[in-house]
């Protein structure tokens, strides 16, 4: 025979079950309305993106040692630091591409950022600055000669082709894109990681300051 206790512990222990599954299908069901109405206010239209604009290019290339001016229909931001990312992500984009006239791996990713300063005081991250970002005011940008700040990765540095013509040719083509694409940048500096670095990959200079014009292609032309 089951003793009394028992069966009384039974009995509450069958009652709080029942009771925690009723619980447990009620949040089920409120969570499974909430979702509905979650996906029913989600909005049906896809988010705009940034308008296609004309965008020069000069390309790089190793059979000639010329640079070669290509017209690129591109969805450039309006923030002239993220147009300059942008424009040189799809230079570094054509040269990571098969059959490159000037093959280089790494990509769009291998622009970190693009720093807009004006020429006159305008300073950037010393050796001993860890991660330093260069600092500037909107105003500053708005008029006058700037000096860009091309921040690379150190993977596309390190995976860069070794050699003064090839290295040469990589910063002449940053330099002179920047240029066709933003006017005012009169000057061009270049961090790896947000530090200065001696050279590209051992040959060009990296701790000088480039002139925009010296990025004057020998060769002009426009391919679509």
């Amino acid at each position: 025979m089951i003793p009394r206790y028992q069966t009384i512990l039974f009995s509450v222990l069958l009652v709080a079950s029942l009771v925690m599954g009723i619980v447990l299908w009620n949040l089920r069901e409120r969570a499974h309305q909430r979702l509905v109405a979650g996906e029913d206010s989600a909005p049906t239209q896809a988010p705009l993106v940034a308008p296609a604009v004309q965008a020069t290019l000069l390309v790089a290339n190793d059979a000639d040692s010329s640079l070669l001016t290509q017209v690129h229909s591109l969805p450039l931001p309006t923030d002239p630091g993220a147009r300059a990312r942008a424009v040189l992500g799809k230079l570094l984009d054509i040269y990571a591409a098969p059959n490159s006239t000037h093959p280089v791996p790494g990509g769009a990713l291998s622009v970190a950022q693009v720093f807009l300063l004006p020429t006159q005081g305008a300073g950037v991250a010393t050796a001993g600055s860890a991660s330093t970002q260069p600092s500037f005011s909107d105003a500053d940008t708005q008029t006058g000669p700037q000096l860009a700040v091309v921040n690379l990765t150190g993977s596309f540095v390190s995976g860069h082709p070794s050699g003064l013509e090839t290295e040469t040719l990589t910063v002449l083509s940053i330099c002179g894109t920047l240029r066709a694409n933003l006017p005012r940048v009169t000057e061009v500096r270049f961090l790896v990681d947000g530090q200065p670095r001696a050279t590209l990959a051992g040959h060009a200079d990296l701790t000088r300051t480039y002139l925009a014009a010296e990025a004057d292609p020998t060769t002009e032309g426009a391919r679509p």
